[in-house]
């Protein structure tokens, strides 16, 4: 559907859209021929991105809309700017954050996070939806989930529970759009170890493990392309088969009935490192 999309022309929305993949997504979307709506916090970031956004897409449309997507009058206001500039082609819902948290502590910590990280894209997806489905045009919509909302580690709870509400979320809405026969798809996109303004926090240099911005938007275009909905993004520590292995060793712990996060259970330590290098358990 990306392919027929940008054929047809119109906008691109990316929430988060100031740094990092929501930048390079941006980046992309103009190069493709489409006009941009680039969202995020109002600040020096959202104007220069615009900036640079505007040099590539020449004559098409880009706004810079300030948008806070906790606030769900902020995202409407967000919509109504982008359906007055043009057709709606393409919607990225991308805006997430992360903060420590514990299951028994930092409840506000956990607030925030599903503020952002789950009802930011919720708000996105009921704001534009709707629109997009009236008019019958080809299109897509991605939201940006994690591997923690997958396999779930340990480690931050708040924030896999996020990302794992975004990928329910995800597919529930694929679901919805095909029984209703709108020429919508939908895309999980699901990075690896990025090398991103969140990650930046942690890292002063890249480190030789993460993927740059652009080889994780580089390669979930291409899969969107062939029309992936789940589309996990390997980096240079975890490549696909690993990926796949540790996806299917978290769904065991349900089909085995193993303790749950079994994956870092000491009884079960060997038993995971033998199927993550041979697939056998």
């Amino acid at each position: 559907m990306f392919k027929e999309s940008v054929s047809e022309g119109g906008l691109a929305v990316v929430t988060g859209a100031a740094s990092g993949v929501g930048f390079v997504a941006a980046q992309r979307f103009a190069e493709a021929g489409l006009g941009v709506v680039l969202a995020d916090l109002p600040g020096e970031r959202l104007d220069a991105a615009t900036q640079e956004i505007q040099k590539i897409a020449g004559s098409k449309p880009v706004l810079g809309v300030p948008t806070d997507v906790s606030d769900m009058a902020q995202v409407e206001s967000l919509a109504n700017a982008a359906f007055e500039a043009g057709p709606v082609a393409v919607l990225m819902n991308n805006a997430g954050i992360g903060m420590s948290s514990k299951t028994w502590e930092a409840f506000d910590a956990w607030e925030r996070m599903m503020d952002v990280n789950f009802f930011g894209v919720l708000r996105g997806v009921q704001a534009f939806t709707p629109r997009m489905i009236e008019a019958g045009r080809p299109a897509v919509i991605i939201n940006t989930g994690s591997k923690q909302g997958i396999t779930t580690p340990p480690g931050n709870p708040g924030y896999n529970a996020t990302k794992a509400a975004v990928k329910v979320l995800s597919e529930q809405l694929a679901h919805e759009l095909r029984e209703a026969g709108a020429p919508i798809s939908v895309h999980l996109f699901v990075p690896g170890f990025t090398y991103t303004g969140m990650t930046s926090a942690f890292f002063k240099e890249k480190p030789a493990s993460a993927w740059t911005s652009e080889q994780t938007v580089d390669f979930f275009l291409e899969r969107m392309s062939e029309g992936d909905f789940y589309i996990l993004c390997p980096d240079n520590d975890v490549d696909a088969t690993r990926d796949q292995r540790r996806a299917e060793w978290a769904i065991g712990d349900i089909i085995k009935n193993r303790p749950p996060l079994s994956r870092w259970h000491a009884d079960f330590k060997d038993a995971f490192a033998e199927f993550e290098k041979t697939g056998k358990s």
